[in-house]
């Protein structure tokens, strides 16, 4: 088993900076960030865990949830992730994101 913790706390801490912004914040970009990463996320935990199947995508749930949504995308992916490798390009992707959405 792979130590999804870097992970886990880098999306956290993403997800606490999201609750804590400005509506006006979440309008402009930073709920789109979130909401995209956690899609993406979904679709890679869907892949792992079913392979060959239809990815399903997440439903926009509205700017407020976005972080909800990213939270859960994460952790559900941490579950299935099996090297290091992935967890790193992860975080990474938590960073990027965090960055583009300026919280």
């Amino acid at each position: 088993m792979v130590d999804t913790t870097r992970l886990t706390r880098a999306v956290d801490h993403f997800a606490d900076r999201l609750r804590a912004a400005p509506q006006s914040r979440l309008q402009r970009s930073a709920a789109a960030e979130a909401l995209a990463l956690a899609r993406e996320f979904a679709r890679r935990a869907q892949v792992l865990e079913e392979p060959g199947a239809q990815p399903r995508e997440m439903p926009d749930a509205g700017m407020f949830a976005a972080a909800d949504q990213v939270t859960v995308a994460v952790h559900d992916l941490a579950l299935v992730l099996t090297d290091e490798g992935e967890v790193e390009e992860a975080v990474r992707l938590v960073e990027e994101a965090q960055k583009r959405a300026g919280v």
